[in-house]
């Protein structure tokens, strides 16, 4: 069963650690986030982006086949399924599926735009009893289309997203999505600090956790960060583990090609990283 993303994230901002948001783009990817959640006992959250949920051929799929596997892998582990970066149209299309929570990125909206397309979105979240994640401040790099320079955000305007009575609000604070360039200037703390002393007890969500040093996300921890998402060090993993299989020549001669075999060494190289985060994060053992 899906849940909202609200309860659990609530209690980690009240406990001091934060959720992972693990990008899911096929069925091994799910199953082995899934497996790795309830091998740790943590709660999780699975990010599809608009561009992996038509690659699987649309939300309706992607909801129907979390479900199941929920169901058939016997999973007890609370877990929302997410919408990541949803433009306006995509939150719609993600709440008819049957997602548990979506994200409206409104980042590049005008503020007025993005208030008022987030107030709308407050309502229909909280008549169905889903989890709303707002963004404001663009987060650095490209992600399925979505481009952000990696503004810092604005607190007050921060405070005005979050007095919309979203249930955790995304900031941007110099982070970016995918592989972070050697002259990155590091996470703005500051920034940080003064969004959190806006939003009070709102769970903060950090964005691009994949290359941020280990101190850092711990600063950003304790500073209110609850959710944090991951997914180029997933990809990375995944596509090390199988071109090392490949390069090996295993199972490409012989009787034939195998899919299967060709991707457990990926499935594995991604439990593992989640494994990882979950332990850095702090949310093991917290379901």
């Amino acid at each position: 069963m899906l849940v909202s993303a609200k309860e659990m994230l609530t209690k980690a901002k009240a406990g001091h650690y934060a959720v992972g948001q693990f990008n899911i783009n096929n069925l091994e990817w799910t199953k082995a986030v899934l497996l790795t959640a309830e091998e740790q006992k943590s709660p999780v959250i699975l990010g599809v982006s608009e561009g992996a949920g038509k690659y699987m051929t649309g939300f309706k799929t992607v909801a129907d086949m979390v479900k199941a596997m929920i169901e058939c892998l016997n999973i007890t582990v609370p877990v929302a399924l997410h919408l990541d970066h949803g433009t306006y149209e995509g939150c719609y299309k993600c709440i008819e599926a049957g997602f548990s929570s979506i994200m409206f990125d409104g980042s590049h909206y005008p503020i007025e735009e993005n208030i008022a397309k987030t107030r709308e979105l407050v309502k229909v979240c909280a008549e169905k009893g889903l989890s709303l994640e707002a963004e404001v401040g663009s987060i650095g790099g490209e992600e399925d289309g979505v481009v952000g320079m990696g503004e810092c955000a604005d607190p007050n305007e921060c405070k005005m997203i979050a007095d919309l009575g979203v249930t955790m609000l995304a900031a941007g604070i110099g982070n970016i999505h995918g592989k972070y360039p050697a002259n990155w200037p590091g996470l703005s703390f500051e920034t940080l600090a003064a969004v959190s002393e806006k939003v009070g007890d709102m769970p903060l969500v950090l964005h691009g956790g994949t290359g941020i040093p280990e101190d850092m996300i711990k600063k950003a921890i304790s500073l209110g960060v609850s959710k944090i998402n991951v997914n180029t060090e997933c990809q990375l993993s995944f596509a090390a583990a199988t071109r090392k299989y490949i390069e090996e020549g295993k199972d490409l001669t012989g009787k034939g090609f195998d899919p299967r075999k060709l991707l457990a060494p990926g499935f594995e190289a991604i439990k593992a990283t989640v494994k990882e985060k979950m332990e850095l994060f702090g949310s093991v053992g917290k379901a």
